[in-house]
């Protein structure tokens, strides 16, 4: 009996029902075409969205500065000698050599108040001196040796929810004056600085005697409004034909420059007033050349010397070899071609306005060494002053002409030298590159370098790839060309799962776990890096050098278990024999000996870093270059073995070249994964930003920086933008890689595709 098949019966070709089938195959396949190709450009879309993104918040970095005149009109005082300017740029104070104070408005000249000093009858005004910017103290020298010091200050208020500025005049040490001189001689050039606890004053006679005067409040610790009052004098006796020019203190009451008409600073260590020193003479400025003007830079390390050919110059003192302070021409503008008649620094910032003789004013910044602005300003010789936010500009010529300039400079910290080249910052012994974004004191001069940066991440990188490509690469081949089918389907997928371990979780053991134990273990753990290779090539051979009824045992793929137990006792026997070797090579710490013999030694360091991220990265280069090598199609191998090529002639000449654009593209990718790795890094290297190859110091990457110091940024501060700056150069390096890597891929499937 035959028994009837039952058979699917087609619809003929031609029917309504094929037609119908095939236009419903037709859509899906339109469908999945145009959504794979709404993905594609969906993806490219927000990559590029990425990108504009990062360059929108990165460009007002690189934007000069800009001035706008608000106002201009004409005061009753001629020959002004100071004026200052507060935050709002609102209230302004002009002092002249007459004695006379007087506040004013700051946008349209109208008098606030002009307090009557404390000025004596019987002697005339000799020398006028002011103290550093942000502390507002001043001082009157008088043709008797004796000195007045007061300062400025404003209260505010707000009655009505609206803000009323009083500006007032208050004495430090009272309103009684200051003896100076005790010989009574006139006082030509003075300086003075005065804080809570101290206040001094410097006064240059009229028979060149350099006399200071140093007066330390002492709190009552029984009653707060009791205080006295302890003095300190001493002299300094010049030379007769000395004719000085300038004179000032640091805001620390600790340094004192003198100039003298033939350009010669002389640096004073001050220190103790008692007894002052010379630390320095030095000639600043080549002959021809007077020094026209000279104030000390925010923060009182460096002063700024202007020079009657337009150049100004930045001097710091530098310690040497000795310990000895002397002083250094670090960097020159030379933007201004006539004399610079005033020095204006900023309160908060390493920066500085210069009026020159054409009234001509440039706006600068040391540290990036950039010339923001220089434009005209006024007409004749004037005093500037500019306001605590340093987005406000107040000129006064001599007869009384003012004009409030507002002023939009926002980022004036970051140039291309100082993010990528050697910069001399403030009490260094030369140029470094550091990174140090931020610092407790309001003076501080930010080190925005990104070179250690970007260094750091390419060590990281290096050092991951040097661990992560042989590996990787060699146990791809090694899976997928001679390893047996069921044992690939266990190794493969094994591997492949590592990749999905969070490396949150990698970083947390490398820096908690592991660091440590390397750097208990540090003999064990070379010994085990240079035993396990030489260990292994040894097994081959004794392997191949078995009987062939022994080997024949062992299933064709699955030689690779041998090593299982070889590499465990390596391991074992390495970590055993560490605290022995230590003791007989390294006196039983090693670390201690790196450090002796000049390699320092971090415990969460370079090598911990390449362990761990180049274990990270293992999977993403195995997986693809797995995939390539045993994506070779079978007849290239079967044809090269039936013509009596050996396995390895095969794997060498055919399979590789076939699959090389596979392998280097998965090396660029996990390149690109170690480059922009950030919590492995994060914790596991100490996030110390120096620039060495040594493997035994740690480093800070770009990625970790951003992660460590973005939630502290200020939004739209300069510090914020130049953390996505950082995530701009991370982008670009990964799309470079990208890009290099698919321009190569496509040169190698095009070269290789004839086999």
């Amino acid at each position: 009996m035959v028994e009837a098949s039952q058979t699917s019966i087609l619809p003929a070709p031609g029917s309504p029902v094929a037609l119908r089938r095939r236009a419903w195959r037709e859509l899906k396949d339109r469908l999945a075409r145009y959504g794979v190709a709404a993905g594609g450009m969906m993806v490219i879309f927000a990559i590029v969205l990425i990108f504009f993104y990062l360059l929108y918040v990165v460009v007002p970095l690189f934007h000069g500065a800009e001035t706008e005149a608000n106002s201009e009109y004409k005061t009753d005082y001629q020959n002004a000698t100071h004026v200052t300017l507060n935050e709002y740029n609102d209230v302004a104070l002009m002092l002249t050599m007459e004695g006379k104070a007087r506040f004013f408005n700051a946008n349209d000249g109208q008098l606030m108040l002009e307090p009557n000093l404390p000025l004596p009858t019987d002697t005339k005004i000799s020398g006028f001196g002011k103290g550093a910017s942000p502390t507002g103290v001043f001082s009157y020298g008088f043709a008797d040796g004796r000195a007045l010091i007061f300062k400025q200050d404003y209260k505010i208020s707000y009655p009505n929810d609206k803000r009323m500025i009083t500006p007032l005049i208050e004495y430090p040490i009272g309103e009684e004056l200051i003896v100076l001189d005790p010989q009574g001689k006139a006082l030509q050039l003075l300086s003075v600085q005065s804080n809570e606890e101290q206040t001094t004053l410097a006064g240059l006679t009229e028979d060149n005697r350099l006399v200071l005067n140093s007066l330390v409040r002492e709190q009552d610790f029984m009653d707060e409004d009791l205080f006295t009052i302890e003095q300190t004098t001493a002299e300094i006796v010049l030379a007769d034909n000395l004719q000085a020019t300038h004179l000032r203190m640091d805001i620390d009451q600790r340094e004192l420059y003198l100039v003298d008409a033939d350009g010669f600073i002389a640096y004073y260590d001050i220190t103790d007033v008692a007894s002052p020193q010379l630390i320095q003479k030095i000639k600043a400025v080549p002959s021809g050349v007077d020094v026209t003007s000279i104030e000390f830079l925010t923060g009182g390390i460096s002063i700024l010397v202007g020079r009657s050919d337009g150049q100004i110059d930045q001097w710091f003192p530098v310690r040497d070899e000795n310990n000895n302070y002397t002083l250094h021409n670090v960097r020159s503008f030379n933007d201004q071609t006539t004399a610079i008649v005033s020095i204006a620094t900023e309160y908060a910032r390493k920066g500085f306005l210069a009026l020159d003789k054409t009234g001509q004013i440039g706006i600068y910044h040391t540290t990036a060494h950039r010339t923001m602005l220089v434009e005209p300003l006024v007409d004749s010789d004037a005093v500037i002053a500019i306001s605590p936010r340093a987005n406000g500009l107040l000129s006064v010529t001599s007869d009384g002409q003012a004009k409030l300039t507002l002023i939009d400079n926002e980022h004036p910290e970051v140039s291309w030298h100082s993010l990528w080249e050697k910069v001399w910052y403030e009490s260094r012994d030369q140029p470094e590159y550091i990174w140090q974004s931020s610092s407790a004191s309001n003076d501080f001069e930010p080190k925005f370098s990104l070179s250690p940066l970007t260094f750091g991440t390419i060590k990281a990188a290096l050092y991951a790839m040097m661990v992560a490509v042989p590996l990787a690469i060699m146990g791809a081949i090694y899976a997928a060309y001679f390893m047996s089918a069921r044992m690939r389907t266990i190794v493969k997928p094994t591997i492949e799962i590592m990749e999905a371990l969070p490396t949150v979780i990698l970083g947390f053991l490398a820096g908690l776990w592991l660091a440590p134990l390397v750097e208990g273990n540090l003999p064990g753990v070379f010994t085990l890096l240079i035993m396990l290779p030489i260990m292994t090539i040894v097994t081959a051979w004794s392997w191949s050098r078995l009987p062939s009824s022994f080997r024949e045992r062992i299933p064709d793929g699955w030689e690779a278990a041998i090593l299982i137990p070889v590499v465990i006792a390596v391991g074992m026997l390495s970590m055993m024999a560490s605290p022995t070797l230590e003791l007989w090579l390294f006196d039983g710490n090693m670390p201690k000996w790196l450090n002796e013999v000049g390699i320092n030694f971090d415990q969460r360091n370079s090598l911990v870093v390449g362990l761990v991220m180049g274990f990270a990265v293992i999977p993403t280069i195995f997986s693809i270059t797995e995939d390539a090598i045993f994506g070779v199609p079978k007849h290239l191998t079967v044809g090269s073995l039936a013509l009596g090529a050996t396995p390895w002639q095969t794997l060498t000449r055919v399979v590789l070249l076939t699959a090389s654009p596979g392998i280097f593209s998965a090396v660029m990718i996990g390149l690109g994964r170690a480059v922009g790795e950030t919590m492995i890094v994060l914790m596991a290297t100490g996030n110390t930003p120096i620039m060495d190859f040594n493997i035994f110091e740690g480093f800070r990457a770009l990625s970790a920086n951003i992660a460590v110091e973005m939630p502290e940024a200020e939004v739209a501060s300069t510090h914020y933008r130049v953390l996505f700056l950082a995530a701009l150069v991370l982008f670009g390096a990964t799309f470079i890689f990208n890009t290099v890597a698919e321009i190569v891929r496509q040169r190698l499937r095009t070269k290789y595709s004839s086999l």
